[in-house]
């Protein structure tokens, strides 16, 4: 089992979960997260439970969503029955990668609807349009961003 967290580790750790909460994920998510970030070891279930105050059901349950999200992944220790729960290396790497394939995905769609549509007069035209271009300024910044990144910590973009 993991120690029971401090004062500032039990403010860091539920700072997170609000974080995670606006973003619409859990906040149990979050607050697995934070604690996960500033453990030294892989942690298992019974160690979150304890660290967090939360029931064996919501752990199991949000750890695996986090696998899921590519965020943190399970691991097993050598002589160890249960499994263990840690940080997944550049885990933010990958979100953000993906919410680049997002945006890509929605400008797509919305030049499907545009085409759709085609030359008739549509009350939707402007607001597919606006949509269009707006993702379309995403991708295009959002991908100069990303190279600019990946020079800078030596990886490769779209790897």
């Amino acid at each position: 089992m993991s120690n029971p967290p401090q004062a500032e580790e039990k403010h860091f750790v539920e700072e997170v979960g609000i974080f995670f909460e606006q973003t619409g994920m859990p906040r149990i998510a979050g607050r697995i997260l934070g604690w996960l970030v500033i453990s030294d070891l892989p942690i298992n279930r019974g160690g979150l439970t304890e660290a967090l105050l939360a029931s064996k059901g919501s752990i199991s349950t949000i750890t695996r969503l986090l696998i899921r999200v590519g965020l943190i992944e399970r691991i097993s220790l050598p002589g160890q029955r249960r499994d263990y729960f840690r940080i997944k290396v550049r885990a933010w790497h990958q979100m953000i990668k993906d919410s680049l394939y997002q945006i890509t995905a929605f400008r797509q769609i919305t030049e499907s609807g545009l085409d759709l549509i085609g030359d008739k007069a549509h009350f939707n035209r402007q607001w597919l349009e606006e949509m269009r271009d707006m993702y379309l300024f995403f991708e295009r910044n959002s991908l100069c961003c990303w190279n600019a990144g990946s020079r800078n910590t030596g990886k490769a973009s779209r790897e």
